[in-house]
């Protein structure tokens, strides 16, 4: 199958050198990538910035913002029989982007914030017959916000987990379907998750 996968954060900028974002490493993914590349998938990773090497033998697309995110997964999700959104995307951007770098006045200043593009949500709507596995980072009512999520986006299954995984080397995951079924909850490295995860999705979306 030919795969997108999506990971690490997104950036929104206040200024010319100061941005939102969030600690995400882009381990997941990362994993994600490595283990359906070596199940003999053809992989496009469309990246925040990040740390990490990108796996090899894979499709690399760099960016920062959320916006960068979409435009790069829209012009890839035609050629793709599947998408897993595992990237960690700032849901909020400022209004305005000052010019220069903003200087210190000595009081408070006001930020307002507007929410960014929906990723997944725009890949959903254009969805057809391909498949879309969403992550859901969640620490209150963490399964019905799921759920959600998983609906609102239009995703065959969500990946629910803790902010404990951001920048960790371990994960703890459970793996929610669009019936309400749970596929049980995963423990362990990143590269384990992510082998197990793709292992699913094959025995789940490949086909027959």
């Amino acid at each position: 199958m030919r795969l997108l996968i999506t990971a690490g954060p997104t950036r929104e900028y206040l200024d010319d050198v100061r941005f939102l974002s969030n600690a995400s490493s882009g381990r997941m993914g990362f994993a994600l990538a490595e283990a359906a590349r070596d199940a003999g998938h053809q992989v496009t990773i469309v990246c925040g910035p990040v740390a990490l090497p990108p796996p090899t033998g894979c499709a690399v697309v760099s960016i920062e913002t959320t916006d960068e995110m979409l435009q790069a997964c829209l012009a890839a999700w035609p050629h793709c029989d599947g998408v897993i959104g595992a990237a960690a995307v700032c849901d909020y951007r400022p209004r305005e982007r000052a010019t220069g770098k903003i200087k210190k006045t000595g009081g408070p200043r006001l930020l307002e914030l507007v929410e960014t593009a929906d990723v997944l949500g725009a890949l959903g709507r254009q969805k057809g017959d391909r498949f879309i596995v969403g992550f859901a980072l969640e620490s209150q009512d963490a399964r019905p916000n799921a759920l959600r999520k998983m609906e609102s986006k239009n995703c065959d299954a969500i990946v629910l987990n803790h902010p404990s995984a951001i920048n960790a080397d371990v994960n703890e995951i459970e793996l929610l379907t669009r019936d309400g079924a749970s596929h049980g909850v995963w423990r362990g490295t990143k590269r384990t998750i992510g082998r197990q995860l793709i292992e699913w999705i094959n025995g789940r979306f490949a086909p027959r």
